[in-house]
């Protein structure tokens, strides 16, 4: 088992999300970060599928009440073992009633917490990644366990290593396509949408990221239409929404563009006051 210390900003069990439920109004929901939670699994030899932790902004701390071996990726949350700094990207041999603490980030926003084995939380709709009215929980509480596979350490056991390159956390041009209602913009409303440098709110959660700058708008709403994560909607106001993995599954307002899934990942470490331009690309 692992028992929530503390449950800081906002943690939650996630794994790549719950695929094939739009029909009946299911979000995707999984980490917001596809590539960090991968890398993490990966780094374990675990499937790249395998539930794990995402934790947002630090301030979580977790107990651990078996020996194992984890992996931290995505963001450096400045995290520590039993006070000894945590290298990200490296599989951390743990001993049992050692406690794991995130504090706050160094850089990005989302760090990503493998297990070997990954988390054995119940599957729900062929996922274990929490969304609320899906899953009894939606976010880690203090005193939650989740439980995992308690597996033999050996000393000698071969631990691979992972250089990453800290200048994607740096990215400011997001990829974007054209989204279904791109065309029936203006000029001026295509070239501010590419020419403008957007700045995340503090609205901004799993569901989706408003964005602070406004652009001209006489578009009429949509008929209610599909949308995923990476739509790009444009409210009557002239504010930008970007829906994130736990976004619904349709919506209103006209969808002008749609995020890449990389683009997606690199929005997903950034937060309120950063800032971003759209970068426009062939869908081919």
């Amino acid at each position: 088992m692992l028992k929530v210390v503390s449950q800081g900003v906002y943690a939650s069990v996630q794994d790549l999300g719950r695929i094939g439920y739009a029909n009946v109004g299911v979000p995707i929901s999984g980490a917001m970060d596809h590539d960090s939670a991968k890398l993490a699994n990966l780094i374990l030899h675990n499937d790249i599928d395998d539930a794990i932790i995402e934790i947002t902004l630090g301030g979580s701390s977790f107990q651990f009440l078996k020996e194992t071996i984890i992996c931290i990726c995505g963001a450096d949350l400045n995290a520590t073992i039993d006070s000894i700094k945590v290298i990200c990207n490296h599989p951390v041999i743990v001993k049992k009633d050692s406690v794991l603490i995130f504090e706050r980030p160094n850089y990005g926003t989302r760090a990503y917490l493998a297990i070997k084995g990954g988390f054995l939380n119940k599957k729900v709709l062929n996922s274990r990644s929490f969304f609320k009215e899906v899953t009894k929980k939606y976010v880690l509480k203090k005193d939650d366990e989740i439980l995992f596979n308690e597996i033999k350490v050996v000393d000698n056991q071969s631990l691979s290593v992972v250089k990453l390159n800290r200048e994607l956390f740096l990215i400011t041009n997001l990829e974007v396509y054209e989204g279904p209602e791109f065309t029936l913009l203006s000029k001026k409303q295509k070239r501010q949408l590419e020419n403008i440098e957007f700045t995340i709110s503090k609205d901004n959660n799993r569901m989706g990221y408003k964005l602070v700058e406004n652009i001209e708008n006489k578009l009429k709403s949509i008929l209610t239409s599909a949308v995923m994560p990476g739509t790009v909607q444009l409210t009557p106001s002239g504010k930008l929404i970007v829906l994130m993995r736990d976004c619904q599954v349709t919506g209103g307002y006209p969808r002008v563009l749609q995020l890449t899934d990389s683009a997606i990942n690199i929005l997903s470490q950034k937060t309120a006051n950063d800032t971003f331009k759209f970068k426009i690309v062939p869908l081919n």
